[in-house]
């Protein structure tokens, strides 16, 4: 006999662990996740870095809410989820004045170079800096999710592959795995897999596009001070930011690809290498280890998150692209309340019109994310 609940997730990375957490005690809960291990594809592959000059409008808006969200349970947690940690963007001031934004104040080259001591004066015109910002404690953040959720009565199911999904009366039944799976909702948190999920329930696809991002965490002749911001090359071409005595990188590269337990590829690692220490001090000796994540993205680069309006009872979680940890906390808020309230037909604008909080936070949220709700085939 196949087990009933009121929302099925699919998807063990931030995005489900998340709002499983946000839903348990509210309804009942199952999340689903195909690996043996939770967040094993691009949620263990994290910067570990919020942003709130980072990303599109609608980002900076859901990043905001997530700090405020992420850094009222650090208040009341023994070990906290967020570090304050300053960005800085370097590179022309061209670039720098396309890539900065709000959140981020123009500073001068003395000053960048007085933060990164590391990099090579005359190798950059202009920087920025976001002092919003902070470090995330990526594996703590999503253990607190998953305890959270366990401890309200979710269920957390690994190994769960899903296979089969379909329509029936007024909920989904669902094959993963060797078992089967009642719901009123079915959430779409697959990721990178989000699109083939969408494919075996018989939904349409939102020609969602994963990308390639690799990171290696480097051994240097010189270690940055604990204080030193993320620093980014405003041309998209690097990002480095002390972890310990090492120093993380990453080329920041935009590759497309298939959704795949993604590995570095040959020659990506090396040639970044070679420009960090033409840019910076840093004298890099060796890599200790290297992985590749996957960054799912819409066209429009604005996360996906809402009812789809031809097929009842399929919510959509994904797209989050490199914003995953940054907009988790508000994607989740704002998805529990729209699942809770069965809100797939409510104008997004007579919605905050009408909702008792339409001045707060989530509401805030919702309004940010209305175009993206809406265009989920309207």
């Amino acid at each position: 006999m196949a087990a009933h609940y009121d929302v099925l997730i699919v998807g063990g990375g931030i995005a489900g662990l998340s709002l499983a957490a946000a839903l348990a005690g509210r309804c009942s809960v199952a999340l689903l996740e195909a690996e043996q291990e939770l967040a094993y594809h691009t949620s263990s592959r994290s910067a570990r870095q919020l942003i709130p000059s980072y990303g599109p409008p609608v980002v900076q808006e859901l990043t905001i809410r997530t700090l405020e969200l992420l850094a009222a349970h650090d208040a009341e947690s023994p070990e906290p989820v967020l570090t304050p940690r300053s960005f800085m963007l370097v590179g022309s001031a061209e670039d720098v004045a396309a890539e900065a934004s709000g959140h981020m104040q123009p500073i001068t080259v003395d000053r960048a170079l007085e933060l990164c001591p590391a990099l090579v004066p005359g190798t950059f015109a202009a920087a920025g800096l976001d002092t919003g910002s902070f470090g995330c404690n990526a594996p703590l953040l999503l253990d607190r999710h998953r305890k959270r959720a366990l401890a309200a009565g979710a269920d957390i199911i690994t190994g769960a592959r899903v296979h089969s999904a379909q329509r029936l009366g007024s909920g989904w039944q669902v094959g993963a795995g060797a078992e089967g799976f009642e719901a009123g909702v079915l959430v779409n948190a697959a990721g990178a897999w989000a699109d083939e999920l969408a494919v075996i329930s018989g939904v349409e696809k939102l020609g969602l596009q994963p990308y390639r991002r690799t990171a290696a965490i480097a051994a240097v002749d010189h270690s940055l001070p604990a204080a030193t911001p993320m620093v980014a090359a405003a041309d998209n071409s690097f990002y480095f930011r002390p972890e310990g005595r090492d120093v993380l990188i990453s080329p920041s590269e935009t590759v497309p690809s298939g959704p795949e337990d993604a590995q570095p590829r040959p020659g990506d690692v090396e040639r970044l290498v070679e420009t960090l220490n033409a840019v910076t001090s840093l004298g890099i000796t060796a890599i200790r280890r290297a992985w590749t994540g996957l960054r799912t993205e819409a066209a429009d680069g604005i996360p996906v998150a809402g009812f789809d309006a031809e097929a009842a009872g399929f919510y959509w979680l994904a797209g989050q692209g490199g914003y995953g940890f940054q907009t988790s906390a508000a994607m989740a808020e704002l998805a529990a309340n729209q699942i809770l309230a069965g809100q797939e037909a409510a104008p997004a604008d007579s919605q905050a019109a009408d909702s008792p909080a339409a001045d707060g936070p989530a509401s805030r949220t919702a309004q940010a994310l209305a175009a993206t709700r809406w265009s989920i085939r309207r």
